[in-house]
């Protein structure tokens, strides 16, 4: 297997299948507990600004993003990032996380946020939201609390509990400049 045979593609729902078969043998059956997942439950993602990685005809690892708001701010929760265990350790999370953050700043967003390891999103620009700033709707590690931001001062905004936008009733009011084209 070589990187030059992986495509990086927009997600599309024929994706789905898959890229669920790629998230349970990821995080298998206690992803449901997860904080992040609790908050994705609330609503949908947002397919154009998630990708899949192809190698042939199969995904082997994807990103997804989802609009969040906590207080006066916004922003988008990434994840879950996925990859099958034969492609880890090539640069093909990273590359997805690189175009996830690309197509957020396109689409106007202030911060993304995400629930993972320092060591591993620290150099894509992720750092640590101060403890007790914002919480989840289920356990977490606060430490792996992480935020890149777009906007200054856009992580300043996110205070109080996290909730999948669509659960706050701002759904017109989505993510920094994001509106329908």
């Amino acid at each position: 297997m070589s990187l030059a045979d992986v495509t990086y593609l927009p997600e599309t729902p024929a994706y789905d299948p898959e890229i669920e078969s790629i998230n349970e043998e990821a995080f298998g059956p206690g992803r449901f507990t997860r904080a992040a997942y609790k908050i994705r439950e609330g609503g949908p993602h947002e397919r154009d600004l998630s990708f899949v990685a192809v190698s042939g005809t199969t995904v082997v690892a994807s990103v997804r993003m989802t609009r969040i708001m906590a207080g006066s701010g916004k922003a988008l929760l990434l994840g879950p990032l996925a990859v099958r265990p034969a492609f880890k350790n090539l640069g093909i999370g990273r590359k997805l996380v690189a175009m996830a953050l690309e197509a957020a700043v396109k689409a106007g967003a202030a911060c993304v946020v995400l629930v993972g390891d320092e060591p591993y999103y620290g150099p894509l620009g992720f750092k640590r939201i101060p403890r007790g700033q914002i919480s989840m709707p289920r356990p977490v590690d606060l430490d792996r609390l992480l935020a890149h931001e777009i906007e200054p001062g856009a992580v300043a905004r996110l205070t109080g509990m996290v909730h999948h936008a669509d659960q706050v009733g701002h759904d017109a009011d989505r993510v920094g400049a994001i509106e329908p084209a």
